[in-house]
This record gives C-alpha cells, structure tokens and sequence, in this order.
C-alpha cells in the first residue's frame, strides 16, 4: 500500500494479513484476481512460486481506493515552523551545488514559474558522490530514521528569485504521516524524527482495518451471536 493514496508522501508498504483457517472471511473482503491497486507484478510472481497447498489458502484482499483530495505538500507545510531553523544563504547554496543538472532545471523552472512552490530536497549517493534531488510534485519522499543527516529530507521554498531551506518539521513529518496536530511529539529533534519515520501512515492502517480486518471480525461475531442464539433456543 502506497501512502500516497492518503498523505503527500510517497510511502509505499507492503502488509499481510492473515486469517485463522477457522473463521468466516467474508467474500466482500476478497477476490479471485489480484488487483493492480494493491498487488504489485511483484507480489504476483511470490505467489506463483508458492505450492498449491499454499495458492489454496491465499486470498486476494480486494479494497476500495479512497476517497476525497488527498492533500499536497503545501498543504501541510507550517509558515512558523517549530524545531528548526532555516538555513543560511551558504547552506542553501551548497545545497544547489549537490544538484545534477537535471535537478537545477527543476529549481529553476519553478522560479520562472513566478508562484509560490515548496519541494523537498533529498541527498543521496550517486556514482560514489553525494547528490541532492529534489522534487515539486507535492509531494514527500519517504520519512527514514534520522540515523544520518542524508535521511532528513529538506523544504525548499521557492518564490521567483527567491530560495529557502531547511530542515523539514517535527510536525510537518507527523502530518505526513496522517497524524492530527494534538498528536504529542518528543521534544527533541531525532527522537520525534526517529518516532514518525519508523512508524506506518495513520489513514493507510485505518483504510486497511476497515476494509479488511473490521468486516471479518464482525461477521465472525456475528456468526457467534448466531450460534448462541441457536443454542438457546435448543435449551429452551
């Protein structure tokens, strides 16, 4: 599941969920064709290896795609931005100087464009060099554990001829991550980056518990009440 289904980060996680052979799973839960939504070329080539034994016991889990606008970058960028600092002109510069040619053009675009855009700047190695990319799609890359500084992603802020970074927020990450803005967060830094980019996104778990792991849970109570019911009635 990828979470940029739900949240302006490109998150995608791979979840199973498995059923005791012993409870109803209701048809609505499942199909008998994986779905390109949710299951991958990938996932279809591991379940072409199992046996048989094991295809027999597989399921499909069909869910809706969501629904509503799911919001973008901007929308969850703060204007006062706590836990961070923006960075100097030198900073931001050797920032630039990380970037290929490619990801120049994209910065440059987006001045010429005239409007108000934030991106998100992420460093990564390439070729045995470190390189900065950066995207303005509205949305995030994926949040890591802070166990380096190339795994905190930057904001880049671009207005004309105008450019600022920074780190990204402590609350921005936890937005990212479908938490709402009373969600407590450590005080420090790493240890709320740590938090939220070792955990899974909110609005993808929920969607999963109600399409999935709900509905079997109430028609296996359900199927309780009934047979208690039946029981009674015997007795009676």
């Amino acid at each position: 599941m990828d979470a940029v289904h739900f949240a302006p980060q490109s998150r995608q996680r791979l979840f199973i969920v498995g059923v005791d052979v012993s409870l109803t799973v209701p048809d609505s839960t499942h199909t008998n064709q994986p779905s390109p939504a949710w299951h991958p070329g990938s996932m279809i080539k591991a379940y072409n290896r199992l046996s048989q034994k094991e295809k027999a016991a597989w399921r499909w889990w069909r869910m809706a795609m969501p629904i509503g606008r799911v919001k973008t970058l901007d929308d969850i960028i703060e204007t006062e931005p706590k836990g961070v600092r923006w960075h100097t002109h030198a900073e931001t510069a050797a920032l630039l100087s990380m970037m290929s040619e490619v990801n120049r053009r994209k910065v440059i675009e987006a001045q010429r464009d005239g409007m108000l855009k934030v991106g998100t700047i992420y460093r990564r190695t390439r070729d045995g060099i470190q390189r900065a990319e950066v995207r303005f799609d509205g949305v995030a890359g994926c949040l890591r554990t802070p166990t380096g500084g190339s795994s905190r992603q930057t904001i880049i802020i671009v207005d004309g001829p105008l450019l600022r970074t920074r780190l990204i927020s402590p609350r921005e990450a936890a937005r990212l991550m479908g938490l709402p803005d009373d969600y407590l967060l450590p005080l420090r830094y790493n240890d709320a980056y740590h938090l939220l980019g070792d955990g899974v996104v909110v609005p993808v778990v929920a969607h999963l518990r109600s399409e999935i792991l709900t509905p079997i849970v109430v028609a296996n109570e359900l199927g309780k009440a009934s047979a208690t019911s039946h029981v009674r009635r015997k007795k009676a």
